[in-house]
């Protein structure tokens, strides 16, 4: 496996044997050269260039494209040079909250040299310790919360400087299908993948599918399986171990955590996809390539993925032999999210000759996913915006103008219209225009109401709130055009 083409046989990571040796242009560069632990002095300069930096990526990359096999031995430089800190440092969101430290990137940038060339040699001689990631809770749209690790900022830098080391090489295995948190792909390419997919193959069934706990629920020894089919060096395993055995600290308690990895990190949607691009993308393409009868498609987005399939046979085979390969490490499929459903352009018809119901929806990244039909009665999937996800951010929308009735007329409007207009630059897909008229009118509403309770003057009259609506609120339009148009052009 290692140093040649990936085989058909079972996805599972094995050790390289002593005597094998990487061959090509790898050779010399990022190779088997010095022994695990004792990199040479050349290969630890004390400052890279911008230059250098990209030129290194791209020789890493290269190597990754051109052997599948090759493990890569000398890898750590590269993460703790001075100009890939420095460019991670620069990458980092400024206004992000702190972590364990409360050290702020505005703090951290006073003395930032002094601060980094000690990062870079604790990093070069293994002094380098990771501080437990602070635990906070968003709300999520069904009213749960979903929990969310703040690292430190130092260890926000290196796992960002890490990630863009490793993203060289996994961007070259990583399958097509697979998008979520990947350089160049965004939410609305999975969409206009699934969109695609479901009209122009023969898709009659759908497997929407969700992952329990997923990113709770990592095994790290098989983490630490799968990164070992292509990193060598053993100090980049140690430095990522450092990260997932680091604990998360709340409510002044500290806790390990011997499975998972905490939400938040720059390092853990890059894990995440490691991680299932080995127990579950690799056998899908195998799946589906082996034992279909018919069309099957596969987007995912991180840990939540839609399959479609021509035949039932194979959507309910698929969903049976899911199960136990995901069992195999770790995970289990939700029960509550996960539906086999009858859908696509026969459904609606195949249904009513039965005498049963239209075909159901499913959800996927924000949009409900409907059967439906164009002007001329021709099948159209139709994309509405998720209604729990528009009555959250009504909602939300409400509380803050609540807050904010009293700051002057002018400043709440261009806030408005900014979170209008937001919200359309995601959910503006086509076919999409009613609930984003909704979401806008129902806007405006909630601003009349929070207008009206300023003073005893009485309500705000509609003319009123129009004239405010068309000074501040731009009105609904689709931003994104039709995904066949978009992916001819992204692919």
């Amino acid at each position: 496996m290692h140093g040649q083409g990936q085989s058909d046989g079972p996805i599972v990571p094995r050790k390289r044997p002593n005597n094998v040796r990487p061959l090509g242009t790898a050779e010399g560069v990022e190779g088997e050269g010095p022994a695990e632990g004792k990199p040479s002095q050349q290969n630890a300069p004390r400052m890279q260039s911008r230059t250098s930096v990209s030129s290194a990526l791209d020789r890493i990359r290269r190597a990754a494209r051109e052997n599948k096999g090759l493990r890569f031995t000398s890898l750590l430089h590269h993460v703790y040079g001075m100009r890939s800190l420095m460019e991670a440092f620069g990458l980092l969101k400024r206004e992000a909250s702190a972590g364990v430290d409360k050290v702020t990137w505005r703090e951290y940038r006073k003395g930032v040299l002094g601060r980094l060339s000690s990062l870079m040699d604790r990093l070069k001689r293994g002094g380098y310790r990771a501080k437990p990631v602070r635990r906070v809770y968003i709300p999520k749209a069904d009213g749960r919360q979903r929990p969310l690790g703040v690292p430190a900022l130092e260890d926000k830098l290196v796992q960002l400087s890490a990630v863009r080391v490793l993203n060289a090489i996994y961007e070259e295995d990583f399958l097509g299908f697979s998008y979520g948190f990947r350089p160049g792909r965004s939410q609305h390419d999975a969409l206009d993948a699934l969109a695609v997919g479901i009209e122009r193959k023969r898709v009659n069934w759908v497997l929407d599918a969700d992952i329990r706990g997923f990113f709770d629920a990592i095994s790290h020894e098989w983490l630490v399986k799968f990164l070992e089919h292509r990193i060598a060096d053993q100090r980049v395993i140690r430095l990522i171990q450092k990260w997932l055995n680091a604990g998360v600290l709340e409510d002044g308690e500290r806790y390990r955590t011997e499975v998972g990895t905490p939400q938040g990190g720059s390092i853990s949607p890059l894990l995440a996809n490691i991680y299932l691009h080995y127990a579950f993308d690799l056998w899908a393409n195998q799946w589906r390539q082996r034992y279909a009868q018919g069309d099957v498609i596969i987007v995912r987005y991180a840990d939540d993925f839609v399959v479609g399939f021509q035949s039932k046979v194979d959507a309910e085979r698929f969903l049976e032999e899911l199960r136990d390969r995901l069992a195999k490490f770790g995970l289990e499929l939700h029960p509550d999210k996960t539906r086999l459903i009858e859908f696509g352009r026969y459904a609606a018809t195949n249904r009513r000759q039965r005498g049963e119901a239209k075909p159901e929806t499913f959800d996927f990244l924000g949009l409900t996913h409907i059967c439906g039909t164009d002007r001329r009665g021709r099948f159209q999937l139709v994309r509405r915006t998720m209604r729990k996800r528009l009555r959250a951010k009504l909602k939300e929308v409400s509380a803050t103008l609540k807050r904010r009735r009293h700051e002057a007329v002018d400043r709440v409007g261009r806030w408005l219209g900014s979170v209008v207009t937001g919200h359309a630059r995601y959910y503006g897909v086509p076919t999409n225009y009613q609930s984003l008229a909704e979401f806008r009118r129902e806007a405006l509403r909630l601003w009349r109401r929070a207008l009206s309770t300023r003073s005893q003057r009485g309500r705000v009259s509609w003319d009123r709130l129009n004239r405010l609506a068309r000074r501040f609120v731009p009105p609904v339009r689709i931003y994104h055009p039709w995904p066949s148009e978009r992916l001819c052009v992204t692919t």
